[in-house]
């Protein structure tokens, strides 16, 4: 069962706006003006003032009850703090206890508890607690189709269900038996008009616009109208963090890091606001794809001076001595760097998977010159700065390089290259041939080519082809990023 809620990590931004509050009029679930202005508080990651009003109102509405919950939510996925997990964990069943004494006619209890409940298994998953988290998000399931079974109308319920429909919808086949074993049942479609539904919601419908966003970020194509939406989004709240925070994650992911610099260079900043040392890390990855290896390294350090948890460890000392060794300075002070690499932090997310299987293959074996130009152009690539990516690999061909993985790499990246640059015709031939190299050993380059292929092909619209591209990308078992690939061919199988 951990597997099958395990297989969609890149989803784990998209329960953040999971959990959004609900107005209610109900006995028992009061929406108070300063319970309103709390919540529009919590939005904005504001979270000072947000207490403080919080702090006010009656401990019996189920309101308040789902606020402090959230609050508590908050702080723990913006800090990974384990202490402050073990300390406070218990107050998951105090408040589902509080909340099922309350009016269980009305819908808001079914909606809130099962936003607590989501509520934990977000956290549980960021502290590796898998199968905990499975069961919370089973029984938050089952609560909010049985609220949307009693009041088909009520379009609070649809936020959250549709996002759990999209997930369940994007899981692979050999997983699929397990949702269906679970009483668990959706697919994407259905998920993304749940979600165009609940925007229809005059209070819900900012939110249910973000996460049908980050829907089509995570798990789905992004598209220029999507990033244009997005851009506007962040514009008309200028004050609020988190859409500034989400808003760089999305572009920094769709290749286009220039943009995820312009939102972080514009958020809000201020001693309420609750702090985001991971902000720092994605700084950090801007200017080393900008190869400003200077300016990377401090943001790395500061992020690892102020952060309190275990993810992105990793991948932040290996990307320490990507800055010495792109910079031609690597020595014996930069390698400290990489054999932290192998002892410190975990492994749970795909960031830290890669980072520590370059550590291990360089320490072994060092790496080439070739490698170097490779990473190089990866990394432009990667934030959308292709006219350098391109410049790096020009002076060489497929030939060049030995290895048949730095040849699979080497026409992946051309590949790419093309297709950012909307010239799919000649993205086409460097991606098939990255298949072709990848196949026998199953590497990651393959099943990338293979996802972005049924991209292309989809976008020509030729259907059939599309589909043999994206079972091909599923058919790839052994690599460091099979579970956000899965994902996205499985979520685009649903769609075609």
């Amino acid at each position: 069962m951990k597997h099958f809620f395990a297989t969609a990590p890149g989803l784990y931004p998209v329960f953040l706006f999971l959990f959004l509050p609900l107005l209610a009029g109900a006995q028992g679930f009061a929406w108070t003006p300063g319970l309103q202005r709390a919540y529009a508080d919590l939005q904005k990651l504001d979270a000072q003032s947000a207490w403080t009003l919080v702090a006010q109102e009656s401990p019996d509405n189920g309101v308040r009850i789902f606020l402090d919950d959230y609050a508590d939510m908050l702080r723990l996925v913006t800090s990974d703090d384990e202490q402050l997990f073990s300390a406070i964990s218990d107050r998951e069943d105090d408040r589902l206890d509080a909340l099922k004494k309350l009016d269980g006619s009305s819908p808001w209890q079914r909606v809130l508890l099962a936003e607590v409940r989501l509520h934990w298994a977000f956290v549980k998953l960021k502290f590796g607690k898998e199968v905990s988290a499975s069961w919370d998000v089973i029984r938050a399931y089952k609560l909010l189709a049985d609220n949307q079974k009693r009041f088909p109308t009520f379009l609070p319920t649809y936020k959250s269900l549709g996002t759990l429909h999209v997930m369940i919808g994007s899981v692979p086949d050999n997983y699929a038996w397990v949702a269906s074993l679970l009483g668990l049942h959706g697919n994407v479609q259905q998920g993304q008009q749940e979600l165009i539904r609940a925007q229809q919601d005059a209070i819900f419908g900012l939110e249910a616009r973000l996460i049908d966003l980050m829907v089509r970020a995570y798990v789905l194509k992004f598209s220029t109208a999507d990033g244009q939406t997005l851009k506007q989004l962040v514009n008309d709240h200028p004050d609020n963090l988190l859409l500034h925070f989400f808003g760089a994650t999305i572009e920094q992911k769709n290749g286009h890091s220039e943009q995820a610099l312009a939102y972080l260079s514009t958020r809000p900043i201020g001693k309420n606001y609750l702090t985001l040392p991971v902000i720092e890390n994605i700084l950090g990855d801007i200017f080393l794809q900008k190869g400003q290896y200077s300016t990377a390294t401090a943001h790395f350090q500061q992020f690892l001076a102020t952060y309190k948890g275990h993810n992105f460890l990793k991948d932040s000392y290996y990307k320490l001595f990507l800055c010495q060794w792109l910079a031609n300075k690597a020595d014996a002070n930069s390698l400290v760097y990489l054999k932290k690499v192998t002892t410190v932090g975990h492994t749970t997310v795909e960031s830290d998977k890669a980072a520590q299987k370059f550590a291990e293959s360089y320490l072994q074996k060092g790496a080439s010159l070739n490698q170097k130009v490779l990473m190089r152009a990866r990394l432009a690539s990667d934030g959308g700065f292709t006219d350098s990516a391109l410049a790096y690999l020009r002076p060489y061909t497929e030939a060049t390089f030995d290895l048949t993985v730095d040849k699979a790499e080497y026409t992946y990246r051309m590949g790419r290259i093309f297709q950012r640059r909307n010239d799919n015709d000649a993205a086409i031939p460097y991606l098939s041939r990255a298949l072709t190299l990848s196949e026998p050993d199953q590497l990651s380059f393959g099943a990338t080519a293979a996802l972005q292929l049924g991209y292309i092909y989809q976008q020509k619209n030729d259907r059939p082809r599309a589909r043999v591209f994206f079972k091909k990308a599923l058919s790839f078992k052994r690599h460091e990023y099979k579970n956000s690939i899965d994902n996205k061919a499985r979520a685009a199988l649903s769609q075609l």
